[in-house]
């Protein structure tokens, strides 16, 4: 059972088998070592806990989601090489085996690690308010993350753009290059999220495990090798799919014309 947070830099609650994360530091939300350690631990916590289906991934105040590194703590000794914590900068970017959807609800300023934080979620909602960048250029740093991820989700160019500029761009550019799923009024923003989470509860968890382990284990495969190791049921989650229950619901469901009742099992 995961431990519920009510204070501290992150918060969390659960409704069904949602988990809502909350990053909720100062201000800025800048998340330093200790807070990313933290999200590490809540993240690992939901790949573990069976009874969770869904993330949504928010943060508190309206002007900023996250800036990503916090500068003041790094100038009080947080080494920006220091101990992240079990899934990397904010607990998700490195988690290993996370085969459940995560949603980020993304509201005001989202730049840098912040930035790289959404993109590690699988869907991106943001507020008619998000703007977005990757400074990190001009404190004559890389954005590490986003230079192997934006090349791969927008065009070359553009994200090259974006890189060697660290200039921002607004949430109707993020939309028109498909970095995010849907722009919503700042009021609509979380029950939006929500809505999308709901959706995703009531499908089928095994498929969804599959779905991340093959997009994520397959990025550097052939295709062919890809397919292959699908068919064979080389992937741990694939395999377990195709020897479960809920593949013979769905078969039976739609057999008998009724929705199907998914148990992840």
């Amino acid at each position: 059972m995961m431990q519920m947070r009510t204070d501290g830099p992150i918060l969390t609650r659960v409704d069904g088998a949602i988990l809502e994360v909350t990053l909720s530091r100062g201000k800025a939300n800048a998340i330093d070592l200790a807070t990313s350690r933290l999200m590490g631990e809540v993240f690992r916590d939901f790949r573990d806990d069976d009874a969770l289906r869904v993330c949504i991934l928010r943060a508190a105040g309206e002007k900023f989601f996250c800036p990503g590194w916090d500068l003041k703590a790094a100038a009080d000794g947080d080494a920006v090489d220091g101990d992240y914590g079990v899934g990397g900068f904010g607990g998700l970017q490195e988690l290993p085996h996370l085969n459940k959807p995560v949603i980020a609800a993304v509201n005001g300023i989202c730049c840098g690690g912040g930035l790289e934080l959404a993109l590690s979620c699988d869907l991106i909602l943001a507020s008619t308010t998000a703007t977005f960048a990757l400074p990190e250029i001009r404190s004559g740093t890389v954005a590490d993350a986003a230079s192997l991820k934006l090349p791969k989700r927008i065009p070359y160019h553009v994200a090259m753009d974006l890189l060697l500029t660290g200039r921002w761009f607004d949430v109707e550019e993020a939309q028109r290059w498909g970095l995010i799923k849907e722009i919503c009024a700042p009021g609509d923003l979380l029950a939006r999220a929500w809505d999308l989470a709901r959706l995703l509860e009531s499908g089928p968890p095994l498929v969804y495990a599959a779905i991340k382990e093959v997009v994520r284990e397959a990025e550097a495969m052939r295709f062919q090798d890809g397919l292959n190791r699908i068919t064979k049921r080389q992937f741990a989650t694939v395999d377990r799919l195709y020897g479960s229950d809920d593949q013979l619901e769905g078969a039976r469901a739609f057999a008998e014309k009724r929705d199907p009742v998914w148990r992840g099992r």
